[in-house]
């Protein structure tokens, strides 16, 4: 979820209080040693004093904030990038450091949903727009305009997309019209010099889910494989290198409820998530497909029951990235009023990291976590994204300000739903 790459936080104690659990050291049994702490609580010692080091300022047209992704290969920090996408149908863009605005991209009539930078070249954001096409701008020229139009077929209304590690391929998923829901191919390779070419798909799977696919996610290291997941309650694991829709499909995991989330965990990647929208999680091992173990890791099926928080509650969970450091899967979830939650998970459950305050006033919908630094972007319905670094020290404390959005943005965007009633299969 977060691209690598150091970054300089701010040090000195934090404006904001985080609470939570604090590792305490542990004590070596090795003659001559002091107290040491494993990487693992290191890193979640440097979660918990994750403070605000940067605040966006807000735009003259509020939106929600949906998803954030940030440009992965600039030469230096301060030439990347962080993109949005926005409850307004439009692309946002902020230099990754300072947060300060740069442009936008908009796609009317059409609604943008999702937001990615290719891995390999940071200069090209792609989305998907419910026009029925994925459009790709390269964000070093200063037209709106779009460079490549990667286009669907006619009843196609894009609603989730990825693309893989190696910027070949892109995917992405339909809503539901009449009896068809798709997963639709395109050849990512194409030349950006001509404002507006328009790319063909490749090919489509039509068999696997019978009802929206809200969320696409390739594998980070293995270009042919991809995860899909369904409003139909099923995430499906492909190997697009086959040569059928029937073939490729690797795994089929239901989770019994609506998709909102997902991801690939553990050494190897070999591990799958997912979250669903009335706040379920459910975690699976691929490397046990062909054992006779059980695939499944952990199934839960309301966090906001299983959560410990002194004096405090979790409403929603927003999504997951695994740490390969310390061989952790850790979520992000929070509250109505805007705190964030930092979750670890293990195979006994999830457990509480800290709790970020101080920061939104409304419910949290995106981030991007860089794990090489442990910042973090958030997201959110107050229409602010804030930059997080461990011991950071906010310069500008500009008052927040609360902010209403109109009920007709609410009915444009997918919202967390505490009465949502599981679809099962």
């Amino acid at each position: 979820m977060a691209a690598g790459g150091a970054a300089n936080g701010v040090a000195g104690g934090g404006a904001r209080g985080v609470r939570g659990s604090r590792r305490a050291l542990r004590l070596l049994t090795t003659p001559g040693t002091a107290f040491e702490m494993s990487a693992l609580e290191k890193i979640e010692e440097q979660l918990a004093r994750l403070r605000i080091a940067k605040r966006s300022v807000l735009r003259e047209e509020p939106a929600y904030l949906l998803d954030i992704d940030v440009s992965r290969s600039a030469p230096s920090e301060s030439s990347r990038c962080v993109a949005v996408s926005c409850s307004n149908q439009s692309i946002r863009l902020y230099n990754r450091e300072t947060l300060n605005f740069l442009r936008e991209y908009s796609s009317r009539p059409g609604m943008l949903n999702g937001v990615r930078f290719a891995h390999t070249c940071d200069s090209l954001v792609f989305s998907a727009c419910s026009d029925g096409t994925i459009k790709c701008w390269d964000i070093r020229l200063a037209a709106q305009k779009a460079v490549q139009i990667f286009s669907g077929y006619p009843s196609n209304v894009f609603i989730s997309f990825d693309i893989n590690c190696s910027d070949l391929i892109i995917c992405a998923g339909t809503e539901k019209v009449e009896k068809d829901t798709f997963l639709v191919f395109w050849d990512a390779r194409g030349n950006t010099d001509c404002a507006g070419t328009t790319r063909e798909p490749l090919g489509v799977y039509s068999e696997s889910h019978n009802d929206d696919v809200t969320k696409i996610c390739f594998h980070p290291v293995k270009p042919s494989w991809v995860v899909s997941g369904s409003t139909d309650g099923l995430v499906n694991v492909f190997d697009i290198d086959k040569d059928n829709e029937d073939d490729a499909l690797i795994a089929t995991c239901n989770s019994d409820s609506s998709i909102s989330f997902i991801g690939w965990s553990g050494k190897g990647y070999e591990q799958i998530y997912c979250m669903t929208h009335d706040e379920g999680f459910c975690w699976w091992d691929l490397a046990q497909l062909d054992t006779e173990e059980p695939i499944t890791l952990l199934r839960i099926q309301d966090a906001r029951d299983t959560v410990c928080i002194e004096n405090d509650s979790l409403n929603y969970l927003v999504g997951g990235a695994y740490h390969e450091k310390a061989d952790r899967l850790f979520l992000i979830g929070g509250t109505s009023t805007g705190k964030i939650h930092l979750l670890s998970c293990g195979a006994d459950g999830l457990s509480l990291v800290g709790t970020l305050g101080g920061g939104h006033s409304a419910t949290v919908r995106s981030f991007c976590w860089n794990l090489a630094d442990e910042s973090l972007l958030t997201g959110g319905e107050d229409a602010q994204l804030l930059l997080w670094r461990p011991g950071a020290v906010e310069k500008s404390l500009a008052k927040k300000e609360t902010l209403k959005i109109a009920s007709s943005v609410q009915k444009r965007v997918r919202v967390h739903n505490s009465s949502f009633k599981s679809r099962k299969k």
